[in-house]
């Protein structure tokens, strides 16, 4: 699994979302460094997800409606690129053409058991865990 540019960014939006109680995107581009086109994109994903709400309006913008206590870095990449694995042939313990009964292919073994370290890795501390 790779922390691609749009998770790097969806991990910028929460860690500004939560600082604050609600923030438009042109505060949160600001705060956290984003381009605001992939910003919409990213915060219609966290929105799906039901990581965040949108507000309408003049006094609108968006609000962080999940507890960073319960949100792992690996939720917020579940979220935004959950195809994101280290090869095709890991996914789900995916099918491997070079890995069968007869000959077990020691490469597709060993990503298997990196993806599964990694993921533990994602999933081992909340994000105000790492923030504070």
């Amino acid at each position: 699994m790779f922390i691609t540019k749009e998770c790097d960014y969806a991990v910028r939006i929460i860690r500004g979302l939560s600082k604050t109680e609600k923030a438009t995107v042109g505060f949160l581009c600001k705060q956290e460094n984003l381009p605001q086109f992939y910003a919409y994109k990213i915060l219609n994903k966290l929105e799906k997800s039901g990581f965040v709400q949108s507000k309408r309006g003049s006094l609108g913008g968006y609000i962080l409606l999940k507890d960073p206590n319960l949100i792992t870095l690996y939720d917020i990449v579940l979220a935004v690129d959950c195809d994101a694995f280290l090869a095709g042939c890991v996914k789900n313990k995916g099918y491997c053409s070079r890995n069968t009964p007869e000959a077990p292919c020691k490469v597709h073994i060993e990503l298997c058991r990196l993806q599964d370290k990694f993921i533990d890795c994602l999933k081992e501390k909340t994000l105000a865990q790492i923030l504070a």
